[in-house]
């Protein structure tokens, strides 16, 4: 008989987004004449940019004429996209990598998931807390996290750095080695950063400790102020320690898409249990080669336009349109007397539930009561109890009716 991956008995239920999904739906079947605002998932609502439309309907073209009809692309995708990529995202800021440590993908969800394909399952692990859940359930389910302690919401194999407002949300640098660990900057789901000193200390102890630092920089582009990193590469030293995983879902509006990209550099390795050290570009490539087909042709051709000057543009309006809303929510929200963090240089924020009523317990207050969906803290991590997460990728007009309604009901 077949035998089941049984590390996937130890995950939770259903997944955090699902869970919300089912009382959300609950809510609408039993007050079905009530207005939703939805602030919870944060999944774009601007329409995809001209200059992405006007590629995908050329590349569509193409595909419809037998000259330049294309077949299977690169597993490691299209050449044109590849060099775009390095000539705007990184080489302004003197940021050198070459063709080959690139890697595009189906969206950052997928890689920071897979990435553990290639890492054996007992490493040691290491998470700011909160964070997004995929960076712990896909450990759960290679059996890397441990054992799940039910009294605490932590696993026995991973290390959590809380995240409050006591150290500013700011993750203390570990006492011990570890040998993985996430970052996540601008964070998901608190909306804060870290300062290039701050990120420093991290490249700096992963040297020193021989750790693989996983760095999500799927918020990147929407960094406003000077003096916060927009890669980990802009470290000096981190090509020896840092995987880092780009997205287009948020910076271009491909959440419906699906485009982004993994930058392995050539010069980072690990190390088999003899002590041989292996490059970890050559097995990502290996593993990508094997269980990815490549992101479609239409798709990469649209996040090249991204990188034209009119692209730039559009891609620029986007962003701007939603940190105005981040900045209408967090000033409504402050007006309240609610603490707010984040929406600053991410396009989340993070809001400390009143008279210390629970994450879940405030979801579903601010559910039936203001009829606006947010997302409960606690669904990222044991420090996310006592915080609920908002969205700034709305619409304008339901951001700002979202606030009055939060004004009236508390």
């Amino acid at each position: 008989m077949a035998l089941i991956n049984e590390h996937f008995l130890k995950l939770t239920r259903s997944y955090l987004f699902s869970d919300i999904a089912k009382k959300v739906n609950t809510f609408r079947v039993t007050h079905p004449r009530q207005d939703i605002i939805r602030l919870g998932i944060g999944d774009v609502t601007r329409p995809l940019p001209k200059t992405c439309i006007e590629a995908m309907h050329k590349a569509v073209e193409e595909l419809a004429n037998k000259d330049t009809f294309r077949g299977y692309g690169p597993e490691q995708g299209y050449d044109f996209l590849i060099d775009a990529i390095l000539k705007n995202d990184f080489a302004p800021r003197g940021i050198h990598l070459s063709a080959s440590e690139i890697f595009v993908n189906d969206g950052a969800k997928s890689d920071t998931g897979n990435i553990g394909d290639i890492l054996r399952h007992d490493n040691s692990v290491g998470v700011t807390d909160p964070i997004y859940p995929v960076y712990i359930d896909s450990n759960v389910m290679c059996g890397r996290a441990g054992v799940l302690e039910e009294e605490t919401g932590k696993w026995s194999n991973v290390t959590y750095m809380p995240c409050t407002s006591e150290n500013n949300f700011t993750p203390e640098i570990p006492d011990k080695r570890i040998d993985i660990i996430y970052l996540c900057y601008p964070n998901n789901p608190t909306g804060t950063t870290l300062t290039k000193p701050e990120l420093k200390k991290w490249v700096d102890y992963a040297l020193a400790n021989d750790t693989l630092i996983l760095f999500d920089a799927a918020y990147e582009a929407y960094i406003q102020e000077e003096g916060v990193p927009h890669s980990i590469y802009e470290i000096r030293g981190a090509k020896k320690c840092a995987i880092e995983f780009r997205s287009f879902s948020k910076t271009a509006g491909f959440t419906g898409v699906r485009c982004g990209y993994t930058v392995v550099p050539k010069e980072l390795t690990a190390a088999t249990l003899k002590g041989e050290r292996i490059p970890l570009n050559k097995l990502w490539n290996r593993r990508q080669c094997t269980k990815f087909n490549g992101t479609s042709y239409i798709t990469q051709r649209a996040a090249e336009a991204i990188y034209s000057p009119e692209g730039k543009e559009q891609i620029k309006e986007t962003i701007q349109y939603y940190m105005t809303n981040a900045r209408i929510m967090k000033e409504g929200l402050e007006a309240t007397g609610l603490n707010v963090y984040g929406g600053v240089n991410a396009p989340y924020l993070w809001v400390k539930t009143p008279k210390g009523i629970s994450s879940w317990r405030f979801f579903e207050q601010m559910l039936y009561e203001a009829n606006i969906v947010g997302t409960p803290g606690v669904g990222f991590g044991p420090s996310g109890e006592g915080y609920i997460r908002l969205t700034a990728f709305g619409d304008r007009n339901d951001c700002i009716k979202a606030m009055k309604r939060i004004k009236n009901w508390l």
